[in-house]
């Protein structure tokens, strides 16, 4: 995978990476980013991946996908993704700051638009309420929620609550105190102390969490 950018967001990415059991070549233009993180990943360059022969001479067509983790510039960022893209890189993932910078990436032919700061929001919102644990939004407003059981699950199957028909979620998986995730079946009893994953459109989650 081949990484470019070491702010906050491409270091984090490429450590994920490398935890993976992926080899990762970093790439930075400042010369101190690239000595600081050296030994941190498969391979770390100092170089201007604004210029097309620089990541030519990268072997950057050698590789399947590329994350532009630019974001300070979004000059240098555009530049790098449609570098990419007219090198015949097959995945191109890039960091956008605003919906403006995603759709010049867009329109420039990447394959992928990531927003960490807006997505990093929305997250937040729903954790801060306190009603749940974990939030994982999706495209077209699908999103996965980990949470306690309200009352009108507790001590009750799936098949008795009857989540999706009476709510229009999904009850995913359950984890009794202590225990693994186990697949929710209609059998499967909720308990007080127990945890859940839940999955449905964001409105009915909203509503799910706050209101039965």
């Amino acid at each position: 995978m081949l990484v470019i950018g070491l702010g906050r967001f491409g270091i984090a990415l490429a450590q994920q990476l490398v935890d993976q059991g992926q080899e990762v070549l970093a790439v930075d233009r400042q010369r101190s980013l690239a000595q600081k993180h050296a030994e941190a990943f498969t391979h770390t360059v100092e170089a201007d991946a604004t210029d097309i022969e620089a990541l030519r001479q990268l072997g950057a067509t050698e590789f399947d996908a590329a994350v532009v983790g630019v974001g300070t510039s979004i000059e240098s960022s555009v530049l790098i993704a449609a570098n990419l893209v007219d090198l015949g890189v097959s995945q191109v993932w890039a960091k956008a700051i605003n919906p403006t910078h995603g759709k010049i990436l867009t329109r420039i032919g990447c394959h992928h638009v990531i927003y960490p700061e807006h997505d990093a929001g929305v997250r937040a919102a729903h954790l801060v309420s306190g009603k749940m644990m974990d939030f994982i939004k999706f495209d077209d407003d699908f999103a996965i929620v980990k949470m306690y059981p309200p009352k009108v699950l507790q001590g009750k199957t799936i098949e008795e609550s009857q989540p999706r028909k009476r709510h229009h979620v999904n009850v995913v998986g359950v984890k009794p105190p202590g225990q693994d995730f186990v697949y929710a079946q209609p059998e499967t009893r909720i308990r007080p102390g127990d945890t859940i994953v839940v999955s449905g459109d964001v409105r009915h989650l909203e509503w799910f969490a706050d209101h039965v």
